[in-house]
């Protein structure tokens, strides 16, 4: 197995090395058929054993299980999902976002149950979310952000306000006005998590093939280079990777996020950044940063990055990318006592973003064909609601999620190059510049603000 050190903090932390499974080699059938063994199909694989033991599952996984963003993620397990806000505006769609909501919430709750019952230990630690306002204009959005949500029936045990001393009691930067504080979020090790649900699902009888990358989903049955993979069901849970399959290049974007991780931080130095709790943290810009004090007293950190032509999916970003100099100066706008602190682990991964900028899961009965994802980076939790959902559709269970919102159509394409790397490069330019001039106490104009909104909440 290959040095796996560049993926990051999360495969550098794990208690043991990563050891593969072995390939397809020969043609098989499986009454359901995964195609990537991220959080996603190890959820569904999961789930569908709980629910009809001695049911035949397998996965095709290129790499290993967890190698794409399910084991490099900022470790967030967060009560939310892209696109949300959206349909809970629409008053036709508002007791279904609001039932979603509740769902996703449920699922946070979920990912820590199953660990506990499947013995995974990932350092899950349900300290909630802090998003804190650096400047007036982030104050104003995250008021109305939670009159909304109170609006649509969360409560203040959901989310609540908390005024500057209070949230500087939780976690200390420089600019604070005040900060929404979010219950339903969990910290974790993502890379313990995936590794961890491998194993569960193995144990329940699924068949995991690792190095075999799928090359096409034909009919009822998975083309990988030595053999094909016969099912009733195939599930495409490819995510950032979906470009790799024959036909679905415009299926899916993959927007690099890119993490840096600190050395173990002294306790002076905790003192002066707060997060007993282990709180997961942020600030209201439009693109996004996120970060968490891991369980081995680390500061782990990270941003949107960017989208590469035709879909390009590196492995690594050399450690001098100026992605990583951005993320390191954010870090250090948040936390100024950090300047002196070695950064230890830089580290990239594919977020899958769908056209409509929201997660979809589905089932076409006549064809086979299933489907989930699209989380836009916030797919932790989202991914077990999605997994769960989809076991239940494929099996022909109702239930209280598979009437959810989100449950839909397949995902609308993509436009061909070079359209497609101009929009997303101009929407992440408009972003990043209404976020420099808020932050430089500047008013950008309603309309550029109205034109982000737009395409990524279409």
């Amino acid at each position: 197995m290959r040095d796996l050190r560049h993926l990051g903090l999360w495969y550098a932390t794990l208690p043991h090395p990563i050891e593969p499974r072995a390939p397809i080699e020969r043609d098989a059938r499986a009454d359901v058929a995964i195609v990537g063994a991220g959080y996603t199909g190890l959820w569904t694989a999961y789930y569908l054993t709980r629910l009809e033991p001695g049911i035949r599952v397998a996965i095709v996984e290129a790499e290993f299980a967890g190698f794409g963003a399910s084991g490099r993620n900022g470790g967030w397990c967060l009560g939310s999902m892209a696109g949300l806000d959206s349909l809970a505006a629409d008053p036709a769609h508002r007791e279904g976002a609001l039932r979603l909501q509740r769902a996703l919430f449920d699922a946070v709750d979920e990912v820590g149950r199953v660990c506990a019952r499947e013995a995974i230990e990932c350092h899950y630690a349900k300290g909630g979310w802090i998003s804190v306002a650096s400047v007036a204009a982030q104050r104003e959005r995250l008021r109305a952000d939670l009159a909304g949500w109170h609006a649509q029936g969360l409560t203040e045990e959901d989310a609540r306000w908390l005024e500057p001393a209070e949230c500087a009691a939780r976690v200390r930067t420089p600019r604070n006005l005040g900060g929404l504080f979010f219950a339903h979020c969990a910290a974790l090790h993502p890379a313990r998590l995936a590794r961890g649900l491998a194993l569960a699902v193995e144990r329940r009888g699924v068949v995991i093939h690792e190095r075999s990358p799928a090359l096409a989903i034909e009919g009822r049955s998975v083309v990988t280079r030595r053999a094909r993979l016969r099912a009733d069901t195939v599930v495409r849970a490819t995510e950032g990777f979906s470009g790799s399959l024959r036909g679905e290049a415009r299926r899916l974007v993959p927007m690099h996020s890119m993490m840096v991780a600190t050395e173990p931080l002294s306790e002076d130095v905790w003192k002066e950044i707060g997060l007993e709790r282990r709180e997961a943290f942020s600030d209201a810009r439009r693109i996004v940063v996120y970060g968490q004090r891991t369980a081995d007293g680390r500061l782990a950190f990270g941003s949107r990055g960017r989208y590469l032509f035709g879909s390009a999916v590196p492995e690594r970003f050399a450690d001098d990318s100026r992605d990583y100099a951005r993320v390191e100066r954010i870090l250090a706008s948040f936390f100024p006592t950090l300047r002196g602190c070695r950064i230890e682990h830089r580290w990239s991964g594919p977020v899958a973003v769908p056209r409509g900028w929201r997660p979809s899961v589905g089932l076409d009965r006549a064809t086979g064909l299933a489907w989930a994802g699209g989380y836009v980076g916030e797919g932790v939790a989202a991914s077990n609601l999605a997994g769960r959902t989809l076991a239940e559709l494929i099996l022909g269970r109702e239930s209280e999620r598979t009437s959810l919102p989100l449950v839909g159509a397949p995902f609308p394409l993509w436009e061909p190059e070079p359209l497609r790397w101009l929009g997303v490069q101009g929407v992440l330019r408009l972003g990043q510049w209404l976020d420099a001039s808020e932050l430089a106490g500047r008013r950008p104009s309603r309309l550029a603000g109205a034109v982000f909104r737009r395409f990524v909440r279409a």
